[in-house]
């Protein structure tokens, strides 16, 4: 019998495999009728290579890289006042698992009006301040493309949904309506060494919530200028999109079931001009919907989230980002008290820092950057040096590392401890 995971990624890649062909079909029908009828057709892409090595220990299949592929990107850019249809599909070949993808990144129709707009079909959402931190950012994330050395726009995943803009007067409006639940990618167990509560546990199940209307997700933010400061509150109704464990039996399991709890968020952020630079202030409470006290030890407890950022160029061409992030954990003492034994305690205010370094060179053409996060409160960190060098318009190259280190295994960057890695990243633009 095919196991849930099996079966969910087959669902999702003939969803994807659904999706692109309406959408192309899509654009067939446009192309069809003449150039004349649409004001602007477009079409842009770019060719690459990416290449990840091990510089520690091998991969838990015994393979020494975490991603090798060469992709090749389309987007297609079509309008006709008041539409807009746009589509950026990926195809590659990942010579690790011996496979060819195709891969829809984004498929959307727009329509725009004075005082209002739409957007239908996948599409990337940002929300939020923070640099790799994220808050009021509620949307899936593929973390498993950020630690292997990917070009960091693959951070981000698509959600297939309706984005509503409105502005009025007083201020401006998104809502964002998510009938299909979308995870968060995290690394594939066989290319990263990571912990693991009951490794001997094998047989696991996943379940994404059921596509229902009382399952839809929502999100709406608010947003205007406060005294020149871009404010914004936000709220989302939804799932935890990193998913819990739930074993059978907490003193002999045999099956875990992943699932992903209810969860809705209630948050606010300022930015604006402060001491020669920009300073970013974020705030959100995460309501654990279905374990509001806390007694639930596979479920995460609510918790009350701040970053503190700061930016500033320091001389020409060299700009410096600070980041402080706390959490804190609610109904602490019923956590502990039901946490079983065996199971890693986490703490009940977790900190971390981060730093960006950027400096360019060579008109501008040679990038040195650097990004580090540490925990003050596991003693733990990630390093990312890279440098990108731009040989013309169109063609571009980078090398970089990623070093984790130091803390418990079961922390965050701890975890990944074996999994250090160099990459390489070369594009030609078209």
């Amino acid at each position: 019998m095919r196991s849930s995971q099996e079966s969910g990624a087959r669902s999702q890649e003939l969803k994807d495999k659904s999706l692109i062909i309406c959408v192309l079909c899509s654009v067939l029908c446009v192309l069809s009728f003449s150039y004349s009828y649409a004001s602007d057709i477009s079409i842009h892409g770019f060719v690459q290579g990416n290449y990840s090595v091990d510089t520690t220990a091998s991969n838990p299949d015994g393979k020494d890289f975490k991603w090798a592929e060469e992709r090749i990107q389309l987007k297609l850019d079509a309008s006709k006042d008041p539409f807009h249809l746009f589509l950026k599909t990926d195809a590659f070949y990942d010579h690790i698992d011996d496979a060819s993808h195709l891969e829809l990144r984004e498929g959307y129709a727009d329509f725009t009006s004075s005082s209002w707009d739409t957007r239908i079909g996948r599409q990337i959402i940002t929300w939020g301040l923070g640099d790799l931190i994220f808050i009021n950012d509620v949307f899936p994330k593929d973390y498993e493309a950020f630690f292997s050395g990917r070009p960091l726009e693959y951070l981000k995943k698509g959600i297939d949904g309706i984005k509503i803009s409105m502005y009025p007067s007083v201020a401006s409006a998104e809502l964002i309506i998510i009938p299909f639940f979308e995870p968060n990618n995290f690394p594939d167990r066989k290319r990263f060494h990571m912990f693991d509560p009951m490794p001997l546990v094998t047989e696991r199940e996943e379940e994404n919530p059921a596509i229902t209307i009382e399952n839809t997700e929502i999100a709406f933010r608010v947003y205007r200028d406060v005294a020149g400061y871009d404010a914004s509150l936000y709220y989302y109704r939804g799932f935890f999109r990193q998913p819990s464990m739930l074993p059978d039996s907490m003193t002999s399991p045999t099956k875990i079931d992943l699932v992903y709890p209810e969860l809705s968020v209630y948050g606010a952020s300022i930015q604006g001009r402060a001491l020669d630079g920009v300073l970013s202030l974020e705030a959100g409470y995460y309501d654990s919907r279905e374990d509001r006290d806390g007694t639930d030890p596979m479920t995460p407890n609510s918790q009350a989230k701040l970053l503190v950022g700061y930016q500033r160029q320091m001389w020409e061409d060299f700009t410096i980002g600070l980041q402080y992030y706390g959490e804190y954990m609610d109904d602490y003492s019923e956590y502990e008290e039901n946490l079983p034994s065996g199971f890693p305690q986490e703490k009940r205010f977790h900190q971390l820092a981060s730093v960006r370094l950027t400096q360019f060179l060579v008109h501008q053409t040679l990038r040195l950057s650097f990004f580090s996060f540490y925990s003050p409160s596991n003693d733990d960190y990630l390093l990312n040096p890279e440098v990108k060098y731009n040989f013309s318009d169109s063609v571009w190259a980078a090398v970089g590392a990623n070093v984790f280190g130091g803390g418990d295994e079961w922390d965050q960057f701890g975890s990944l401890d074996e999994n250090d890695n160099v990459y390489v990243q070369v594009r030609y633009e078209f």
